[in-house]
């Protein structure tokens, strides 16, 4: 299984840009599909995640109502929407994957619980 994440790039402070996530297993077949983000010399972030049953999703505070995931399931394929930019928005986004469906609700935001990563794509929001 491999995903590969595309989409960042430079963008004002108040502009969009969507992030894609491509999956050589199928997007449908894992229980989560998340977002992170990371800055130099801090942790991993949990953003966003999407879950196979039901479709329900999860976001960290700072993005509710500005960023949207889902997932075309036809397409393997996995979205971030990101409206409304802010500059601490900046980092390197990473999807990731529940591909063994191991993960229990209570660690959906934790990055140690998923088990396939894509390489990353960098976001930068200017002021």
């Amino acid at each position: 299984v491999q995903l590969q994440a595309s989409g960042g790039g430079l963008v004002q402070a108040g502009g969009s840009l969507r992030l894609s996530c491509t999956s050589s297993g199928g997007t449908a077949n894992y229980a989560h599909v998340a977002w992170f983000r990371q800055t130099p010399g801090k942790e991993r972030e949990f953003v966003a995640v999407i879950r196979r049953d039901g479709g329900r999703t999860y976001y960290t505070d700072s993005v509710k109502g500005r960023f949207t995931i889902s997932r075309d399931n036809a397409k393997n394929t996995l979205y971030l929407q990101m409206n409304s930019l802010k500059p601490e928005d900046t980092a390197v986004y990473y999807c990731a994957a529940d591909v063994r469906g191991r993960i229990i609700l209570s660690s959906i935001r934790t990055p140690s619980s998923y088990d396939t990563w894509g390489q990353g794509t960098q976001v930068t929001v200017s002021s």
